[in-house]
């Protein structure tokens, strides 16, 4: 029995959008191929609204971590670290050489604009990396107030990791000032695991261009060179999924952007205020995420028990991650779901527990 997801990724995938990798495959330098991906490109910047760069690559979104890091940093970066995600981006700049310093929160807190703006007033930083949506405590970082302080500091970078909230929760990419906003398929683009997407600003792109050591697969001068000339990617890209995301795409368009994000919303404010009246919620308050919500488990269940009977009826939600196992457990909120399909879940949750 297939056990629906309601985990923070991979998440449910629609079966229509699931058939549509079983198209028959064409060669990555023909014609067909130029004309599906361009047309993948120019669905994402409509909306998405935004004429920065954009590339699909068949990788993970922590790979999007890594080149942001190495096209767009010489040495000093400053990563907001508030869970296990801020935590990796930090731990990519250390092993990518950069000279990176680390502001960091107890997890369940959001790092506020005031606290980076005073480590910019003590040190210049070419880049300040946060996560947009923290998976691991189901905290927003306040990227709208983060990025209208950063346009004080022209010459620093925002590199946004948006992995678990993209298509799921409303970003303004151009009015945040974002230089790098990246994002996996597996989340609320509701998609297989195996592309990231990356939405690269001109000054990225400039700044790239002046640092030695980018690499190659995720060079993003490189990346943007080829498709302006040939409409492609450099290297060999997973081309079925390329076919999911181009019927995804359509079917979001279709949806409305306002309506995905509103849709988003109304299942949020349902699972938290569940949350809140049985449970607690692990996040610092005005700071809920939008599309998992973390849960502390205030009651003291055995988290992997009601997992298994939740999988009995065909359901499957998260515990919590790393240190927080068992001390919360998560429910995801994201993708194609709908609040019938959440209210279901909760539904079955109630049962198991008693409540």
């Amino acid at each position: 029995m297939h056990k629906k997801l309601f985990i923070p990724g991979p998440t449910e995938v629609r079966q229509e959008v699931l058939d549509a990798q079983a198209k028959p495959l064409i060669g990555h330098r023909m014609g067909a191929f130029t004309e599906l991906y361009t047309g993948i490109i120019n669905k994402l910047k409509e909306l998405l609204k935004t004429d920065n760069f954009v590339m699909v690559l068949t990788a993970s979104g922590t790979a999007l971590m890594e080149a942001a890091i190495r096209n767009c940093v010489k040495k000093d970066v400053l990563c907001c670290v508030s869970g296990a995600f801020g935590d990796r981006w930090y731990k990519i700049a250390q092993k990518c050489d950069k000279n990176a310093d680390a502001i960091t929160v107890d997890w369940g807190r959001a790092i506020k604009p005031e606290m980076i703006e005073e480590k910019l007033k003590a040190k210049k930083y070419e880049a300040v990396t946060v996560v947009q949506n923290e998976t691991s405590t189901g905290v927003r970082a306040p990227i709208e107030e983060i990025g209208a302080m950063l346009k004080n500091y022209p010459d620093t970078l925002l590199l946004v990791d948006t992995v678990s909230s993209l298509m799921g929760d409303k970003i303004d990419i151009t009015e945040c000032g974002i230089d790098v906003c990246l994002t996996s398929s597996q989340k609320a683009f509701a998609l297989p695991p195996g592309l990231a997407v990356g939405i690269i600003s001109n000054q990225a792109l400039e700044k790239a261009k002046g640092v030695t050591g980018r690499g190659h697969y995720a060079d993003f001068v490189g990346i943007k060179d080829y498709f302006d000339k040939k409409g492609q990617t450099p290297t060999t890209p997973a081309i079925t999924l390329m076919y999911a995301l181009d019927k995804q795409l359509d079917r979001i368009k279709q949806e409305g952007m306002e309506n995905r994000y509103q849709r988003h919303l109304k299942m949020a404010q349902y699972v938290q205020e569940w949350a809140k009246k049985n449970f607690a919620l692990f996040a610092e308050p005005g700071y809920e995420s939008v599309t998992v919500t973390c849960i502390k488990n205030t009651r003291n269940i055995k988290v992997a028990d009601l997992n298994k009977e939740l999988g009995k009826r065909g359901f499957a939600i998260s515990n919590g991650y790393g240190k927080l196992k068992e001390e919360t457990f998560r429910i995801a909120h994201m993708g194609d779901l709908t609040l019938s399909e959440i209210e279901e879940l909760i539904k079955n949750i109630d049962e198991i527990l008693g409540l």
